[in-house]
């Protein structure tokens, strides 16, 4: 049971010093959320209520399921753009349906969470590269902040979630900004960020809530065009069960299935990194997709649309003194009083404050450091990167994140097809084979030995590759090679393809005079060549622990002692 709910480990051994931390922290994240829950409902094209709802019973049921004690779970800006695109592409036919969809999302992906989480498939979340990510967040997060434009120049911009449709879309309507509500979106954006760089433990997006909020109401801004957020409804959320329309389904599960892993990346990225700094308890990334996903889940039982946990107000909790999840349980009590008592006087409160809100937020999502690292080391992420950033920018959100991962594989492979090869020879005065790129004079060559490492698996992707290159090197050595010795240290698969690709260039090497060794082969690579019979072709004889013992044995004609035979030979059945 402890597995399954974390709670019941740490809330036995609660202690009291941890209250005054876990208050704080609650009171602090609850006060931030009610904005931001309401400015990231907006993201979503949902009334801004939902996102109070969604900052209630997600985070309840995260403290009792989740195993990080600081995760601050609730709606964030990355998922509620998902949200939008994935939604704004289906054809619904009012705001009513496209509420409906959107709590439904949350169930469709706190289920795939919640299945994900039961078959240990944490290890999806490893197929999201840090390049990716980072070129799919700085994409994203210039489109939510330019997808603010409407509400910070008070005009009706066409949404998209395409950089260069929304530009001119808000190009096309800036001779109708209206300027007042520009001015207090300026103010507001200038107001969050001095407070961040002055006071940081200063709510600064609940100090512009309430001056905007005020200056409307006393100023009577409303009648000269602000936009305001009008009338919130009170009150806690009924339960409701989502509406399921079977022929949405097929529409929704490419949306559904990217929020479900990026939802994870964000939250497990934010957790680990808590950890590390904290070190005081485990995060399990299987039971974090398992608390994810009922979170989502019993949310949109609620009218909560989809949540995961957010960067900083995670941040925010830890460096307030979050020490369990109650302090989640604080912040949500902070959220039900809000709906209970206090959404009448969000009434006055202008759009722009919002959008001002959101805008300071994500764009310090925006990784500029970690780009210019990559320029500077590995050109080839630098390209992946830079290929998400632009597809995400220019075709569409969940498109750019889709295909930045498929070229991240596609990139995996193609390494894969052409990984390292090092020629080998010995350092002088030394039993040590080395590359001999790397160490120049010191390195000894035998015209009649071919020594050779290949640094990585060995299957129907690379097999061609391995014999094309190593004909080349034979080539280079002439007529007085008459040993070729393999160091497989790296090798730890070879599949089918591979071994029928070794059977026949072993036969041939014997054809030509040459005898083919094998040097350093690790167990699970031994086992494959005695289970496929490659052992016979090769020869027991021609297996070796190390590079210098094979070396040795042809140069010197050196019988192999018994020990040797035994470990170059060992497989988990036992000794052949």
């Amino acid at each position: 049971m402890k597995r399954f709910f974390p709670i019941l480990q740490w809330l036995p051994a609660y202690k009291k010093t941890y209250l005054s931390g876990d208050l704080s922290a609650g009171l602090t994240v609850g006060i931030m959320l009610i904005p931001q829950g309401m400015a990231y409902a907006m993201i979503a094209g949902l009334p801004p209520v939902f996102g109070l709802y969604a900052a209630l019973l997600p985070q309840v049921i995260y403290a009792i399921t989740g195993t990080s004690r600081q995760l601050a779970v609730g709606p964030v800006a990355m998922d509620s753009l998902l949200v939008a695109s994935g939604l704004g592409a289906l054809a619904l036919s009012g705001i009513e349906e496209y509420i409906a969809m959107a709590i439904f999302l949350a169930l469709f992906m706190g289920t795939l969470q919640l299945a994900f989480g039961l078959l240990r498939m944490g290890f999806l979340v490893n197929f999201l590269s840090r390049p990716v990510i980072s070129g799919f967040t700085s994409a994203a997060a210039i489109i939510i902040g330019l997808s603010q434009l409407k509400h910070l120049l008070g005009t009706d911009i066409a949404s998209s979630n395409q950089i260069q449709v929304l530009l001119v879309n808000a190009a096309s309507t800036l001779g109708d900004t209206h300027w007042l509500t520009l001015g207090i979106g300026v103010v507001a954006i200038l107001l969050i960020k001095g407070f961040k760089r002055v006071a940081p433990k200063v709510p600064a997006a609940l100090v512009a809530v309430v001056l905007g909020t005020l200056a409307v109401y006393f100023l009577g801004w409303q009648e000269a065009g602000v936009r305001i957020v009008g009338d919130v409804p009170g009150g806690l959320p009924g339960f409701r069960l989502p509406e399921l329309q079977p022929e949405r389904i097929s529409e929704l599960f490419p949306i559904a299935l990217a929020l479900s892993l990026i939802a994870f990346m964000e939250a497990i990225s934010v957790a680990k990194a808590v950890e590390e700094k904290r070190g005081e308890n485990r995060v399990d990334a299987n039971q974090e997709l398992v608390a994810l996903g009922l979170s989502n889940i019993v949310g949109s039982l609620f009218q909560s649309y989809p949540t995961t946990g957010g960067f900083s107000r995670t941040a925010v909790n830890d460096q307030a003194g979050a020490h369990t999840g109650m302090a989640a349980i604080v912040s949500s009590l902070v959220v039900a009083l809000t709906l209970l008592f206090l959404t009448p006087a969000f009434y006055y409160l202008p759009n722009a404050v919002l959008a001002a809100i959101i805008m300071v937020a994500v764009f310090g999502l925006i990784d500029v450091k970690y780009p210019r690292q990559l320029w500077k080391n590995r050109k080839d992420e630098f390209v992946l990167l830079l290929t998400t950033f632009l597809l995400t920018l220019g075709v569409g959100i969940k498109e750019g994140i889709l295909l930045g991962v498929l070229f991240s594989l596609l990139l995996l492979v193609y390494r894969s097809s052409k990984p390292h090869i090092a020629i080998l020879g010995r350092i002088r005065g030394t039993n040590y084979f080395k590359n001999v790129n790397r160490f120049g004079e010191d390195i000894e060559e035998f015209p009649s030995f071919l020594i050779l490492r290949f640094d990585g698996q060995l299957y129907f992707g690379n097999k061609d590759y391995f014999r094309t290159q190593l004909r080349k090197y034979m080539a280079r050595k002439g007529p007085e090679l008459k040993y070729v010795v393999l160091n497989a240290e790296a090798i730890h698969y070879i599949d089918s393809s591979a071994v029928f690709m070794l059977r026949s260039l072993v036969q041939e090497l014997r054809t030509e005079g040459i005898r083919f060794l094998l040097a350093g082969a690790i167990g699970p690579t031994r086992d494959i060549i005695h289970t496929s019979g490659l052992i016979d072709d090769i020869g027991a004889d021609n297996l070796f622990v190390r590079t210098y013992e094979a070396y040795e044995h042809c140069a010197d004609a050196a019988a192999k002692s018994e020990v040797q035979h035994k470990i170059s030979t060992q497989t988990a059945r036992g000794l052949m």
